[in-house]
């Protein structure tokens, strides 16, 4: 999807996609990462906290209504609006009938040139989450959180078959012909190893266009790419890298049993051996050093 400046116009074409995602036979859709609006974090000004809403608010209650009316799950990503001062990049998901299952708070917050989330956005408090949803239990995750596979486990370990990743990610057009090939590759790939390390299917969902900010500058070249793969990290669906499109695959369940049970890495983990997940480097550790 492909982002233009009116909120309620960005809305409208969300709502319009999510329907032909119906059309097509989807029981679940995604949307990307704070699709209501351009990407506005390429700089820091307050006055972009003006476009955070309530959950509920208007864009749950919209898709609300779609999902009811179509009978399908929808997640949909929020710039949520928590109180004065306090807001997250979040997700709600909606079940089939409209109801709200649970809501996401993005966990990693990046602070990168042109992505400086960490002025907008209040790091998540939910913790990662999987969701009862008419289509099955659902994971979803937001956009940076894609690089850490302590995510994706957690989300896994809670049940979820299917990770989505709404996101927003792209290129700074100066870097694109020396490291964008290897930028795009090592986005899929990580994304692919989490599918492979977990045994669920992963959706990635990302914004095309190239958005430059008002006032000028060369702007983020948004790469699009989004795409479906399975347990074994093959793509059985994929999108262009600049054209508004829905795609579509199917989540076989009996796949996922399948893998897991020749593939058992969940079953093979050493949790007794794994307290130092939580330290933020073993540097400090008894025979850390030599």
């Amino acid at each position: 999807m492909g982002m233009g400046p009116d909120p309620e116009a960005n809305l409208q074409k969300g709502i319009s996609l999510v329907h032909e995602a119906a059309d097509k036979g989807a029981d679940v859709a995604c949307l990307p990462e704070l699709f209501r609006s351009r990407y506005f974090c390429q700089k820091e000004d307050p006055a972009f906290f003006d476009l955070a809403e309530k959950i509920p608010g208007p864009a749950t209650e919209a898709l609300s209504c779609v999902a009811r009316e179509a009978k399908i799950v929808v997640v949909v990503p929020v710039f949520e609006r928590r109180g004065p001062g306090i807001c997250h990049n979040s997700l709600a998901v909606i079940d089939a009938d409209g109801s709200i299952a649970g809501i996401y708070r993005k966990m990693h917050i990046p602070d990168d040139p042109l992505y400086y989330e960490k002025f907008y956005f209040t790091p998540g408090d939910l913790g990662f989450r999987a969701f009862e949803t008419k289509a099955g239990r659902i994971g979803a995750l937001i956009c940076w959180d894609q690089w850490f596979p302590e995510g994706a486990r957690l989300t896994t370990l809670a049940g979820a078959s299917i990770l989505f990743y709404p996101t927003a990610i792209g290129w700074h057009p100066g870097e694109k012909d020396e490291h964008g090939d290897r930028q795009l590759d090592a986005w899929r790939t990580v994304q692919r190893g989490h599918a492979i390390a977990n045994g669920v299917y992963v959706a990635a969902v990302n914004r095309i266009g190239h958005e430059i900010p008002d006032e000028g500058g060369a702007g983020i070249q948004f790469w699009g790419n989004s795409f479906i793969c399975d347990p074994q990290g093959v793509v059985i669906a994929e999108a262009s890298a600049d054209r508004e499109e829905v795609i579509i695959a199917r989540v076989d369940l009996a796949l996922l049993e399948d893998i897991r049970r020749n593939w058992q890495f969940l079953r093979d983990r050493r949790t007794d051996a794994y307290a130092g997940i939580t330290r933020l480097f073993l540097d400090d550790q008894p025979g850390g050093k030599e």
